[in-house]
């Protein structure tokens, strides 16, 4: 792909995307925005620069973001942040910046929490639909013989690196299935053939991975190998049949003839995986602090269709009145002027400010809660 034509592709993605409302409030857009405005100018050509003023221009219309990513079945974003990769190479990492975390949990099987059905553990076979979440329960509902667990895989990073984390610490799955509508731009589906091919570089990156950032920065090194020599994965990509695929499943599972895990017969221990610390949440044992920059007094405002604050000083005098129709606006208008210091009253804000806001746009009654 040539310089013009990235230039030309990452503007039409990114336009397609930024006309929908769900892309204006995606964390993915946003990012993908962000990254792309801060690398263009160092292009230094006159295309690179009128695709810089767009971006500019879509970011004015990026709403409060809802979510990180949904994993749509085409992501504008990753598409276009694919394009100027492949347009130009030695650019495309400092295009594509992430953060990521999740959740392990170590009690129960599978340990990372997700958007799961578990039939049996004891079956060999496990199912990734991708961004096909209807296959997922279709297939859970039909239960096949052999299928061990089922759900969606949407990001080409954290999508898998918790397949492999739920994969390694079952020893009898020895298939993976990957099944449904690969998501466009994240090329989940596509990572996983690549991984189970290759595996990583020294950084993480899925060796071939056609995807926008396929860096797995949740799983080491051992559970990568353990996964790639443990299970086989079977590229089923764009099959949504879940005729077609519980035929596949059995199919695979009849393969299967040594499953109880005893060293004899060839079975493996599972794996012990990289957690995260768990912290269990406990009420707090004294009085909140109190905020030396004074105390605010939520009113919601059905007739106007806004959220009314008032801002008092401890001796009950009105300092300001902040007014918005969303609770981020009003909380990140609160925090950029310095009128909250106590990380527990900021808190306490955001958490009341949430409820004005369900109560502005579901009708019910709202009272303000004591700190």
């Amino acid at each position: 792909m040539t310089p013009e034509e990235g230039l030309q592709t990452v503007r039409a993605e990114l336009e397609a995307g930024i006309a929908l409302p769900k892309c204006q409030k995606c964390g993915c857009m946003e990012n993908a925005l962000k990254n792309l405005a801060a690398v263009l100018p160092s292009i230094g050509t006159d295309d690179a620069s009128a695709v810089a003023e767009s971006i500019s221009a879509y970011l004015k219309k990026m709403r409060p973001i809802q979510y990180a990513c949904l994993g749509c079945e085409c992501c504008y974003p990753a598409v276009a942040q694919n394009a100027f990769g492949l347009a130009f190479p030695a650019l495309s990492q400092a295009a594509a910046d992430l953060s990521c975390e999740f959740r392990v949990r170590d009690e129960d099987w599978p340990p990372v929490v997700g958007e799961y059905f578990v039939l049996d553990k004891s079956f060999p076979v496990a199912v990734s639909t991708l961004a096909s979440a209807q296959l997922a329960e279709d297939l859970a509902h039909r239960k096949p013989n052999g299928l061990a667990i089922v759900g969606k895989t949407e990001t080409e990073n954290i999508g898998i690196d918790k397949v492999i984390k739920n994969v390694v610490t079952n020893s009898t799955l020895r298939y993976l299935i990957v099944a449904g509508i690969d998501p466009k731009g994240h090329l989940a589906g596509k990572t996983l053939l690549a991984l189970a091919e290759n595996g990583v570089d020294e950084n993480g990156r899925v060796v071939g991975s056609p995807g926008k950032r396929p860096i797995l920065r949740n799983v080491s090194i051992p559970e990568i190998q353990a996964f790639r020599e443990q299970v086989q994965v079977i590229d089923m990509i764009g099959c949504e049949s879940p005729d077609e695929i519980s035929v596949r499943i059995e199919e695979l599972s009849q393969q299967v003839t040594t499953s109880c895990g005893c060293s004899e017969c060839g079975g493996k221990s599972p794996v012990s995986i990289l957690t995260t610390p768990k912290i269990i949440a406990t009420e707090p044992s004294e009085v909140a602090r109190m905020d030396k920059a004074g105390y605010f007094v939520i009113i919601r405002l059905a007739d106007k269709g806004v959220i009314n604050v008032e801002h008092y000083a401890y001796d009950n005098s009105l300092l300001r009145v902040i007014e918005g129709t969303t609770a981020r606006a009003i909380y990140n208008t609160i925090i950029s002027n310095g009128w909250v210091t106590e990380l527990s009253h900021a808190a306490y804000l955001g958490k009341e400010l949430a409820k004005a806001e369900l109560s502005l746009r579901h009708g019910f009654k709202y009272i303000q809660d004591g700190a």
